[in-house]
């Protein structure tokens, strides 16, 4: 084959890893500074609130990826911590420690206490569709926050009782208390992120609970 046309088939690899790209295709890392969140003030500090929530991660060294793509001051969550039990977190890649903290607190205080109260039973697991992926926003050339691990889909609980609640099958749900838990977890982590999307905002979140800190302006819908 001419050397032409495989340098163009490679350049248009590359940039459809970048864009709407799923999670698990992301690119290869172009730079790792050895850098990692520890080495800086208001990433140690970071790290020793997430410490005392007793939640298990690792702190990942800074990596970036091209085209604005990276993931710094990153972690690697092994499991979350609700009232008196370690939780699950399914699916979840690199999340900016700040995130990592909202995760936990929403976890514990939000979604597990709410599975409590309303459903009669604990959570044990969180099921998500990533955090870090390489793309755009769907249909626009801004770079999504999942670019720079900074959001993160949600898309199912598991109780303790077995039952499955995911935001595909149940937001709509014919059982009261199931559409109860699913607003309740929805406006306590409007509380703790800037920019909380739910399948009452479009199509594209009909499965999922996209959150991310946001911006100066709070978006909860």
């Amino acid at each position: 084959m001419d050397r032409r046309i495989i340098a163009a088939l490679s350049l248009a690899a590359m940039v459809a890893g970048c864009i709407g790209a799923p999670e698990q295709t992301a690119r290869a890392p172009s730079r790792n500074t050895g850098a990692s969140i520890s080495q800086t003030p208001q990433g140690r500090a970071c790290l020793a609130n997430l410490g005392t929530t007793q939640a298990g991660f690792t702190p990942l060294a800074d990596q970036y990826y091209g085209a604005g793509c990276s993931t710094l001051g990153a972690v690697k969550m092994a499991w979350l911590k609700g009232d008196d039990r370690r939780l699950e977190v399914a699916n979840l890649g690199p999340v900016t420690c700040p995130m990592a903290n909202s995760l936990q607190h929403w976890a514990r205080y939000g979604v597990d206490r709410a599975a409590r109260q309303i459903l009669g039973s604990a959570l044990v697991r969180i099921e998500t569709m990533g955090s870090y992926s390489c793309r755009n926003v769907a249909g626009t050339s801004r770079l999504s926050a999942h670019a720079t691990a900074n959001a993160i889909d949600v898309a199912a609980f598991r109780l303790a009782d077995g039952r499955r609640i995911s935001i595909l099958g149940d937001w709509n749900s014919s059982s009261p208390q199931t559409r109860a838990f699913l607003r309740t977890v929805r406006d306590s982590a409007c509380k703790r992120f800037g920019t909380v999307l739910t399948p009452e905002y479009n199509a594209a979140h009909r499965d999922h609970l996209h959150l991310e800190p946001g911006g100066p302006r709070p978006l909860c819908r």
